[in-house]
């Protein structure tokens, strides 16, 4: 009886632990371009818009620049209001994004409207390339690359459009990092 106890509790908690991941996984991070809406309660030279620079920080009356890109909302928020209070004690916080420009990917090479584009929500290569109107007439669809930046080395991903349309090699139709490059030949 004890033993089942055990594996029920440590099963809640591996069920715990992969739902946390997951959502850690979903959730926003802020990234240069977005718009971030800044305000301290009852205080209005305190509230603001302030725009995600390309170095990734933000610049706030009182405290000066706060790194944001990469963060959550939630986690900027945190970091303004206990430097804040320093200066404004025990007044609330809040920070919203405006405006999302920062997720974006690149697609180019032989499809019909090349360009950049924003993802407002996770993005695979084939929603990209569908939104890229598809491909021109000469388009090598089994030599599709993924240019992707990690860790500041640039790594290439291959993605063959022919198998994955027919059900094939699905594990290449990956979701895209904002600051990928799809490059169709």
């Amino acid at each position: 009886m004890r033993a089942r106890i055990l594996a029920i509790a440590a099963l809640i908690c591996l069920c715990s632990a992969a739902t946390a991941l997951a959502e850690s996984k979903l959730m926003y991070t802020i990234g240069p371009e977005d718009v971030l809406g800044i305000s301290v309660w009852k205080d209005e030279a305190l509230t603001r818009e302030v725009i995600v620079r390309p170095d990734g920080k933000i610049s706030f009356p009182l405290i000066g620049d706060v790194v944001a890109n990469g963060r959550t909302v939630e986690s900027v928020r945190a970091e303004i209001q206990t430097r804040i209070n320093e200066f404004v004690p025990e007044s609330p916080v809040s920070v919203m994004a405006l405006q999302i420009k920062s997720p974006k990917v690149y697609i180019v090479g032989k499809v019909g409207r090349p360009g950049m584009y924003v993802m407002f929500e996770r993005m695979t290569v084939m929603q990209a390339l569908a939104l890229a109107g598809g491909f021109t007439p000469f388009s090598s669809t089994g030599d599709i690359l993924i240019l992707r930046d990690v860790g500041g080395k640039q790594q290439t991903l291959n993605f063959d459009y022919d198998a994955v349309a027919k059900g094939k090699r699905l594990e290449q139709n990956i979701l895209l990092d904002r600051g990928d490059t799809i490059v169709v030949p």
